[in-house]
């Protein structure tokens, strides 16, 4: 709907098309499918090196095809990963950070919708392993590289961009991020393990990266979280498992009659990654809920409790599941 509206009225997200990125580097977490491959579409067409990760090869091969029929030479390639399997993301992302000579834009945008609970891999509520912690480990192994090419001055300073939502306010009243027992309870219904991840994802852009890693270690890095709205991609079929029967059919008739397309979903991401305004008024940490649209965060979210509570936690979980030896020095250059 919100697509007719834009073509016929103008109504929408202000439409972002990113130019002159040759010589770039992004890394596309998601980067095949939905809003994630329109991310990847767009830098690419702009001359952008994209590296995208998804879980599903056909997804991957498939993006590529339709990326290079659109422009024959840009640099674009896939990788494997499961974001529910830590151990995975480490060979990953590890063996990306020693093949990359720079990383200019890191995007954050693989997730499970809302959904019933489950685990994944790793023991670990599958929303908050995928949505959240396994993209901040996948922050923390690339970390070095985005370091090495924020420290040329020639080179503009890159961003990492967190795919949050306003579904972050959501989230359950009484989230601590305390602990594995916390966030494995069952109780909780899917949107409340959705709108959790959520929070957390704005919650780690701004007062874990920003404030715990950037501005102490003076980092030349940006990183933010976008709210894409609500998108017409299949992860909004989920509704339907979320909640059986009726309530789930209904869910997903009103998302996609209201909802953007994909590309539409995709501006705020590209808005905040490539935007000047962003290092001219030194928005660090921010979250926006449309392309130059500032968020208007929940109170949780504006909670630097919260904030430094979910960064421990990702910290010690991903040591209990991969070892000791598992994060790479926030402060080390590749």
């Amino acid at each position: 709907m919100q697509s007719i509206l834009q073509k016929t009225t103008g109504i929408g997200p202000k439409p972002v098309h990113p130019e002159n990125l040759d010589g770039r580097v992004a890394v596309v977490v998601g980067g095949a499918f939905g809003i994630g491959y329109e991310i990847s579409r767009a830098l690419a067409n702009a001359g952008c090196r994209v590296v995208m990760v998804n879980r599903k090869e056909e997804q991957g091969n498939d993006a590529i095809k339709k990326i290079h029929e659109e422009s024959p030479d840009s640099k674009v390639e896939w990788k494997e990963c499961d974001m529910g399997q830590l151990a995975q993301v480490r060979d990953v992302f590890g063996n990306l950070r020693r093949s990359l000579n720079r990383l200019d834009f890191l995007v954050l945008s693989a997730g499970i919708n809302t959904n019933q609970f489950g685990l994944d891999a790793d023991g670990i509520d599958r929303h908050f392993g995928v949505n959240c912690l396994g993209q901040f480990y996948v922050c923390n192994q690339l970390w070095p590289v985005l370091v090495k090419t924020a420290s040329n001055q020639y080179n503009p300073p890159p961003r990492v961009v967190f795919e949050a939502s306003e579904m972050h306010r959501t989230a359950p009243s009484k989230v601590h991020f305390a602990s594995l027992e916390e966030i494995n309870n069952k109780d909780l219904g899917p949107t409340e393990l959705y709108g959790r991840t959520k929070l957390a994802l704005i919650l780690l852009a701004k007062y874990g990266l920003a404030e715990k890693v950037i501005k102490p270690n003076g980092q030349r890095i940006y990183a933010l979280s976008v709210h894409p709205g609500a998108v017409n991609t299949a992860m909004q079929q989920q509704w339907k498992d979320a909640y059986p029967g009726l309530t789930g059919n209904l869910l997903t008739w009103a998302m996609l009659a209201v909802g953007r397309d994909p590309e539409q979903g995709a501006f705020s991401a590209l808005w905040a990654l490539t935007d000047p305004k962003i290092e001219n008024e030194e928005m660090n940490g921010w979250y926006f809920s449309d392309p130059d649209q500032p968020g208007k965060e929940s109170a949780q979210a504006s909670d630097p409790v919260l904030g430094n509570a979910v960064w421990d936690l990702c910290e010690r979980l991903i040591k209990e599941k991969v070892g000791d030896d598992a994060l790479v020095d926030w402060n080390s250059s590749a």
